[in-house]
């Protein structure tokens, strides 16, 4: 449709929150502000959703991260969306956009919040038969007669292109120490919410 050479691709800058996104604790500047030189490590340790699994089957996928990033700081877990040996998935991915083999989040331990914080999720798109199978593991065959997927099904998209985005409010709070989004970020919060803050000593832009 877009007729991209190899190695060329299109850039977008979108503002956007996940459906499901939990507002209160969702989960540059750097100089200006007397951040450490050293907040980011020097490297970042890859594993896939199974192996982490593998090792922590007593543990919920989240606590999983949260073990993982406080012990290296800073990991990139591939194969987010693919159903694992327990039955269950490491975290929803649609079956119509990345190919679960090839994706991935990248997360950081965030020490205010004692927890995992999600700076990137990026992959490569889906294929025609990555689409096809995983459409069918996810009974969702009937999504194939929708515009986009027949586009794709039939040759008229590109394949293998590649895509994902940068959290850039949760990369300011990691890089500012802040414990809330609406640290970082402007925006309309519920009374309860103000109060909590205002008890917590946070204040909200």
């Amino acid at each position: 449709m877009y007729k991209f050479e190899i190695v060329r691709g299109l850039y977008a800058n979108m503002n956007a929150i996940r459906r499901d996104e939990r507002r209160g604790h969702s989960f540059l500047l750097r100089r200006s502000v007397g951040l450490e030189s050293q907040k980011l490590p020097g490297q970042i340790v890859f594993i896939s959703a199974q192996e982490m699994e593998d090792e922590y089957p007593q543990l919920t996928p989240k606590e999983r991260e949260t073990v993982y990033t406080r012990k290296h700081r800073a990991i990139f877990v591939s194969q987010v969306g693919k159903t694992l040996k327990s039955g269950g998935k490491h975290d929803d991915r649609a079956p119509d956009y990345d190919d679960w083999d090839l994706n991935g989040d990248i997360l950081v331990h965030h020490e205010g919040l004692h927890t995992a914080l999600e700076l990137s999720s990026m992959g490569i798109r889906v294929t025609k038969d990555s689409l096809i199978n995983q459409l069918t593991a996810c009974e969702a065959s009937n999504r194939l007669d929708l515009q986009f997927h027949k586009c794709l099904t039939n040759g008229r998209l590109p394949h293998y292109t590649i895509g994902g985005g940068i959290g850039q409010s949760r990369l300011c709070m990691y890089l500012l120490d802040k414990i809330h989004i609406g640290e970082v970020q402007a925006s309309l919060w519920d009374k309860k919410t103000l109060v909590e803050c205002t008890e917590r000593n946070i204040t909200l832009l």
